[in-house]
Formats: structure tokens, C-alpha cells, sequence
């Protein structure tokens, strides 16, 4: 699978799940604890997909797209504020005004990076990388999704090297958490390797 295919299918599965929130905003009891489990679903689909793209993704834009540390800055800028509202939404319980407002304003900003990397960056880097080069990202980062952190971690650094070693760490103390917790359950479908 190629880097962009990878990146293609999270960014269609956290799309459906933004299209279900943004549908989804009824005041019961049954709705508000569903709106929950899916924004825990939310949290951990985009934690582990941002932290793939610090990984891998964006070095390699750096490395090989013209003007691709703009780029990058540009997307890590968004990444890290989303995580910022993530960690808020994890925090919160559904239903009450701070997970309310957390949701609102994640909702147009995930649609808006979504965009801005499909729109401006998958293109430029669909230009400047060769295609074995993509398929090997791609590998990469599928394999990395198994040990990729659950939670948003906004106050960890952004950079590839803290990723590959501590944030290894913080991976497994999630995955630990969320095995004692019943996390798990909320996780989203892994795709079949291509």
C-alpha cells in the first residue's frame, strides 16, 4: 500500500465518524453516551493517525517536496492544536458544555487539515516522490498503526525522533490503559493490508 492510500483510508474512516458527530446531537441519554463512545473511537483513530504522520509522513515531505517544510509546520501547527481539543474531549464527559464546545470546534478544524492535506500536500508529494518510495512509506506506516499511541498526548513533542523512542513508550502504557479500562472496544477497524 502506498503512503497516500494509507493516509486515504484514516482519513475516510475519521470522516465518517465526523459525518455521524455532526448528525448525531440529540440531548438523551442514550444519544449523549453514544456521541461519547464515538469521540473515544474519534480520539483514538486521530491519535494514532497523527502521530504516524510526525513519524514518517512529514519527514518525508521535508525531505522531498519543495517547500515542504512549510507544509509540514503548517499541518503540525494544525495537528497540535487538534490534540489540544482531543485531550479536552477525552477529559470531558459527553453532553456537558466543555465537551460540547471541544466538539465544535474539532469538527470544522479536522475537515479544514483534512482538506488543507488532501488539497495542498498529497499532490505536491504525489510529484516529488517516487512510487517504490510511497509504497515503502506506506508499509512503514501500516505497520507502525499496531504500536501508535490511543490518546493525544498535546503536551509530548511533535518530532519523529521523540515519536520512535518515548513515544513508544507512551504507546504501550495507552495500549496497557485502555486493555484495563475496556478502551479497546472503542477502537477503530484496522483496514486489510493491501
Amino acid at each position: 500500500m502506498d503512503a497516500l492510500t494509507f493516509l486515504r483510508t484514516d482519513h475516510e474512516g475519521v470522516l465518517g465518524i465526523l459525518e455521524s458527530l455532526e448528525r448525531g446531537r440529540g440531548s438523551g441519554d442514550a444519544e449523549i453516551r453514544a456521541r461519547g463512545d464515538l469521540v473515544t473511537t474519534l480520539v483514538i483513530a486521530e491519535s494514532q493517525h497523527e502521530a504516524i504522520e510526525e513519524q514518517f509522513f512529514w519527514p518525508e515531505v521535508r525531505r522531498t517536496v519543495p517547500d515542504g517544510d512549510e507544509l509540514a509546520d503548517r499541518a503540525i501547527g494544525q495537528e497540535d492544536r487538534a490534540k489540544k481539543l482531543l485531550q479536552q474531549l477525552k477529559n470531558s464527559q459527553a453532553g456537558t458544555p466543555e465537551f460540547e464546545r471541544a466538539l465544535t470546534e474539532f469538527l470544522p478544524a479536522a475537515r479544514a487539515h483534512i482538506e488543507f492535506e488532501q488539497s495542498e500536500v498529497w499532490p505536491a508529494f504525489a510529484d516529488a516522490i517516487p512510487p517504490e518510495t510511497s509504497n515503502e512509506l506506506g508499509r512503514k506506516m501500516a505497520a507502525a498503526k499496531a504500536m501508535a499511541p490511543t490518546r493525544p498526548h498535546p503536551g509530548a513533542p511533535s518530532s519523529p525522533g521523540y515519536l520512535k523512542t518515548l513515544g513508544m513508550a507512551s504507546a504501550l502504557v495507552d495500549k496497557v490503559r485502555d486493555l484495563f479500562t475496556g478502551r479497546r472496544s472503542h477502537y477503530p477497524p484496522t483496514a486489510p493490508p493491501a
